[in-house]
């Protein structure tokens, strides 16, 4: 389903020096979560696909179920700044929908609350990086979570040429030392020729050039290290717009990017 943005809600790839990867910048707590004018058209459609696709968009290691409700715990105390607005077990949501909270449920919960994605990483015990354990995913970008929960960083990331063993081991260090009240975020540009938000695709999956397509979606990718259990949640809010709808500076730095690399991808 087309869902279009007016504008990107964020774009600090406008910035030359924060393109470098990881482009990780810190970010105040209270600007962890984010709501944006396409929010209840998305949410709609995150509803449609809990409820046809939850196989594909929702899973959740038993490992990771006290690390999952506790992130529901922060999401809860952070949502009033945001216009929800909670009266006992029932959260009313800016588009006037109500959700029940199901702490049984936490992730299926958020998925149903918020427009981001929310994946949760956990290091073991006797492990030298951290592991996706749980996530509800309804737009992913060009991968599936059947084929990322369970694996490690580094496995996760196999098909990305830019992520190699030295990016690797400096994710890995800013996981290791993150702090839970300090978040962190970054912003990633891609270039597509479908507008859709729901684009799993397999690792398997014949491989094809690099799309320069009229869409441009861009992910806000957040970083929150839980308080209790430590896990790591990683969140993904996407925004798409049409080419025509970037601003002049937003034009003029995805022309330079362009000219930089073939590959669209930040």
């Amino acid at each position: 389903m087309s869902i279009l943005h007016d504008a990107l809600p964020y774009a600090p790839w406008v910035n030359p020096h924060q393109r470098r990867l990881p482009g990780v910048m810190p970010l105040p707590r209270a600007e962890w979560l984010l709501t944006d004018p396409a929010y209840a058209a998305q949410m709609r459609e995150r509803c449609r696909l809990l409820a046809e696709h939850g196989a594909q968009v929702l899973g959740c290691l038993p490992e990771a179920q006290e690390a999952a409700r506790e992130l529901l715990d922060e999401v809860l105390r952070d949502l009033p700044a945001h216009g929800f607005a909670r009266s006992g077990d029932l959260v009313r949501c800016p588009d006037g929908r109500s959700v029940a909270l199901d702490e049984a449920r936490p992730l299926w919960t958020i998925g149903h609350l918020l427009q981001a994605d929310f994946c949760i990483l956990q290091k073991p015990d006797s492990g030298a990086e951290h592991v996706l354990t749980g996530a509800v995913l309804c737009f992913p970008s060009h991968w599936t979570l059947a084929e990322k929960l369970g694996r490690p960083l580094m496995r996760i990331h196999r098909p990305v040429a830019s992520y190699d063993g030295q990016l690797g081991a400096r994710v890995q260090r800013m996981f290791d030392l993150m702090r839970p009240e300090q978040p962190l975020w970054r912003v990633n540009l891609l270039q597509y020729d479908d507008p859709a938000l729901f684009q799993p695709r397999s690792e398997q999956a014949p491989k094809t050039g690099p799309e320069r397509g009229a869409f441009i979606r861009s992910e806000r990718q957040c970083l929150l290290k839980l308080p209790r259990s430590g896990a790591v949640v990683f969140s993904i809010h996407t925004a798409v717009v049409h080419r025509d709808s970037l601003s002049p500076a937003e034009a003029t730095a995805l022309r330079e990017i362009e000219r930089a690399s073939a590959d669209p991808a930040l």
